[in-house]
């Protein structure tokens, strides 16, 4: 069995997609459980890796204050790192370690990118329409019904940042994916069995 990334549009329903995928296949999910690890293993707080994805609202400023992308480069030690780039390395190490463990869900955190060059992962991305996304956001997260749709957008926008800068890709890119689900035409139920067929039909091939 493989690993499943699962990168989402906010309010497509894709961490409930991974929690019941999760429980279908009887496999590890990691949400809060990665930040949990990352932060023990690194000894930065939990909040500090919540916080990083919402800090990247405006791409530019992101990269101004994050300074030049540093980490591919060798030379460079871990300390000089801005610390950003310092817990998305740490979060980086956790991934590859999960990956390496065996079979599991992992939910945002640029793990499609992050285990790009990995055989056993399978990486899905869920999006809807803002109409189905604007009910789910009001309803579930609370969001003011007239400043929904701007929230998510603001939302999509950091995420979308977040993983341009940090990953060297576009967020959303159909190409990164070998899973792309509409969530608001199958459902959230059937978006899961849609990823459990899939699984079953690459380890029959």
């Amino acid at each position: 069995m493989k690993l499943i990334t699962i990168s989402r549009q906010y309010g497509s329903g894709g961490r409930e997609i991974g929690e019941k995928l999760a429980r279908r296949l009887d496999i590890p999910f990691y949400d809060k459980k990665l930040i949990t690890r990352a932060a023990k293993e690194s000894g930065f707080s939990e909040s500090a890796f919540e916080n990083a994805e919402k800090k990247a609202g405006n791409s530019l400023l992101y990269s101004i204050a994050m300074g030049m992308n540093a980490y591919g480069n060798h030379d460079i030690g871990f300390t000089h790192l801005s610390l950003d780039d310092q817990i998305y390395l740490a979060q980086s190490n956790v991934i590859r370690k999960i990956a390496k463990e065996g079979p599991g869900v992992i939910v945002g955190r640029c793990a499609d990118y992050i285990l790009r060059d990995y055989s056993n992962v399978i990486h899905v991305f869920i999006w809807a329409d803002m109409a189905y996304r604007k009910e789910r956001a009001i309803k579930l997260y609370n969001l003011p019904e007239q400043k929904a749709e701007e929230n998510i957008l603001k939302i999509d926008k950091a995420r979308a940042n977040y993983y341009n800068y940090h990953a060297s890709e576009k967020w959303g890119k159909a190409e990164n994916y070998h899973l792309s689900i509409r969530s608001d035409t199958v459902g959230i139920d059937n978006a899961a069995n849609l990823i459990v067929d899939y699984l079953k039909s690459t380890e029959r091939g």
